[in-house]
């Protein structure tokens, strides 16, 4: 059986990396850039404007009573200041030439309706300057990571409307199995609602990727043959369900054997030892274990890097914290155990409770957990009081 970190290294070897599409940067919420920079075409802001509403002045000219000469909105020209006099102005609207400093509304005091008694204020005070924020030809980096609101907001006021992002993997995702229903039709002797096919495709969106569903196959040699086929043809990626292991009944791991190679198909984890890895038509297959709980572990450990290293990114992009468990739980000391757990604040750091049973068909423990606890091999059981390596799912409350 190969070690996590082996296999991990096998599978990414074929993550090549996708090719750059132009979307618009509405579009671009969570796309992955494909610079690393972009050249500032302008200047941010692009002018001195206020940063309150209040009135534009001379600092030298404070404090003191002034007459008003009008005021300059946001969006508005604003015509030069007169030397001791002053302009109410509103925020983001542009700072009048000669003007250096903005008292605040709150601080003036009205004299008439055409008078204003300013404090004291001192030069640039509340005032913008022009690229304060980012200065014409700066470079400005973009990280290797899904592009946040505020990153779009940055590109944004840099006038740039459309962007280069990497292509979302494509993914096919194909379920086996004889005894498996869709979810909604009515359940006949010995069968089950496929859980697998909705839950990897939307753990595929999750990882960034699009999915395509192909058609669920029976477990029969011909019809297996068939929709691997189909898959490897019409996507990046295929990941398989079921038919990995020994049974008389699973050919999927045969199918990549017969219509490409097969690189290797079991793995040190717990739950999720049957994984078949290989190719077919130059097309990166991954055939995860039947069992709910084990396709999506094992998704998350080895198909969601694989998609992260298509698209540039290093990593499982998880938060991973230290957190002490609170119950002994066994396992099997050949493998490295990925237990179900709810991880939550203690006064000694972070406390880690089994989230229900670790059966590898239990889901609802796998819905309640907020983190996978990572129990080496080598060892019988995680320890209560031991801290492990606690990978994060979903935020911790």
């Amino acid at each position: 059986m190969l070690s996590v970190e082996e296999a991990r290294t096998r599978i990414l070897s074929h993550a090549r990396l996708t090719e750059a599409e132009p979307v618009p940067l509405r579009d671009a919420f969570g796309r992955v850039p494909a610079e690393s920079s972009v050249l500032a075409a302008i200047d941010v802001p692009p002018f001195a404007n206020s940063s309150m509403d209040g009135f534009a002045l001379r600092a030298a000219d404070a404090p003191g009573e002034l007459p008003l000469m009008g005021e300059v909105a946001a969006g508005a020209a604003a015509p030069p200041l007169r030397p001791r006099t002053a302009v109410r102005i509103m925020t983001g609207a542009p700072l009048p030439p000669g003007a250096d400093a903005v008292a605040p509304l709150e601080d003036a005091e009205m004299v008439g309706e055409d008078r204003v008694r300013l404090p004291m204020t001192e030069a640039g005070a509340n005032v913008r300057a022009r690229g304060h924020d980012t200065q014409h030809g700066e470079q400005v980096e973009l990280a290797a990571e899904p592009l946040s609101a505020a990153t779009i907001a940055v590109l944004a006021s840099l006038g740039i409307g459309q962007i280069e992002v990497r292509r979302r993997p494509l993914v096919a995702i194909l379920s086996t199995g004889d005894e498996l229903v869709t979810p909604g039709e009515s359940l006949g002797e010995g069968q089950i609602h496929d859980a697998n096919t909705v839950s990897l495709a939307a753990a595929v969106l999750e990882a960034g990727g699009e999915p395509i569903v192909l058609l669920r196959a029976p477990d029969e040699p011909v019809a297996i043959d068939a929709a691997l086929r189909e898959g490897s043809a019409s996507a990046d990626l295929l990941v398989a369900s079921g038919g990995v292991s020994v049974g008389r009944h699973d050919h999927v791991r045969a199918g990549i054997e017969r219509l490409g190679e097969l690189a290797f198909w079991r793995i040190a984890v717990q739950p999720g030892k049957p994984l078949a890895f290989g190719s077919i038509a130059d097309r990166a297959v991954i055939g995860l274990p039947g069992n709910p709980v084990s396709a999506l572990v094992t998704f998350e450990l080895f198909v969601r890097v694989l998609l992260r290293g298509m698209m540039g990114l290093a990593g499982d992009g998880r938060v991973h914290l230290p957190a002490r468990l609170d119950t002994t739980v066994r396992k099997d000391r050949e493998r490295r155990a990925y237990l179900r757990v709810v991880v939550r604040p203690d006064p000694d750091g972070w406390l880690a409770s089994p989230a229900g049973g670790q059966g590898s068909a239990q889901l609802r423990a796998l819905a309640a957990a907020n983190a996978l606890l990572v129990v080496p091999e080598g060892e019988p059981a995680g320890e209560a009081g031991a801290r492990y390596d606690a990978v994060l799912l979903r935020g911790v409350s």
